[in-house]
């Protein structure tokens, strides 16, 4: 009887490190439940918004607080980082960024358009 090959087992998950195209596959499925999670905020802060006068000064100095504006920031990147990574995603089912390096290539684009994408709205919305 032949002998089972032994495979090696790695579980220490401090020192695993995954790849950059990994990572944001992961951030995109994270920030697609956040998303998600976060329409009963987005939909009570119009409601307060469209209130009346009282409500919409309310809305407005919580976007305006520091962690308010934290928050918005934050919540910029999670849907600018899901729309571009869902882009990359649809350019890899016409066949574009398939291979390791293109793969590589565009999870970084992804990656660094979300970043720079949630920072330039973020400023736009707070002036």
């Amino acid at each position: 009887m032949a002998q089972q090959p032994v495979r090696p087992v790695f579980l220490d998950l401090r020192k695993i490190r995954l790849p950059l195209n990994a990572v944001v596959s992961i951030l995109h499925r994270v920030t697609g439940v956040f998303l998600i999670l976060a329409i009963p905020v987005l939909l009570w802060l119009a409601d307060r918004s469209l209130s009346g006068p009282a409500g919409f000064e309310q809305a407005a100095a919580i976007i305006r607080h520091p962690l308010g504006a934290l928050v918005l920031l934050v919540g910029v990147w999670w849907l600018m980082h899901h729309l571009f990574a869902g882009i990359r995603y649809l350019l890899m089912e016409f066949g574009i960024g398939e291979d390791r390096e293109g793969s590589l290539r565009t999870a970084r684009d992804a990656l660094y358009a979300g970043l720079f994408a949630a920072v330039a709205v973020w400023l736009g919305l707070l002036l």
